[in-house]
């Protein structure tokens, strides 16, 4: 069972989480999302359970405990929404203006 964290204090690390789980069963992965461009945690996780009652008594007793001095929040992961069906809308391709022609703004 995929668990999906937030709310995590920006010290939590991979192991970190590895080791809250583990107190419960097996833990197959444990991954703290970063920032891409600081580097820093971006507050949440994941931690991967192969033992769906491992897994299930792990969130009903960790979820709204406190960890690394915040209350987080864990709830079974939901899938990940695809990113391709995304509109943006306006118009964003290749520098074209509305007449055909290029902008003749300097970037």
């Amino acid at each position: 069972m995929n668990i999906y964290i937030s709310n995590l204090s920006e010290g939590v690390n991979d192991a970190d989480l590895k080791d809250a789980f583990a107190e419960y069963g097996e833990v197959s992965s444990s991954k703290v999302i970063l920032d891409r461009e600081s580097g820093k945690s971006r507050g949440f996780g994941f931690v991967e359970m192969p033992n769906d009652a491992e897994a299930n008594k792990a969130i009903s007793e960790l979820n709204g405990a406190e960890y690394d001095g915040k209350v987080i929040t864990v709830n079974i992961a939901k899938p990940r929404e695809n990113r391709d069906n995304r509109s943006f809308g306006g118009n964003r391709g290749g520098g074209n203006d509305r007449r055909g022609g290029y902008s003749s703004r300097r970037y």
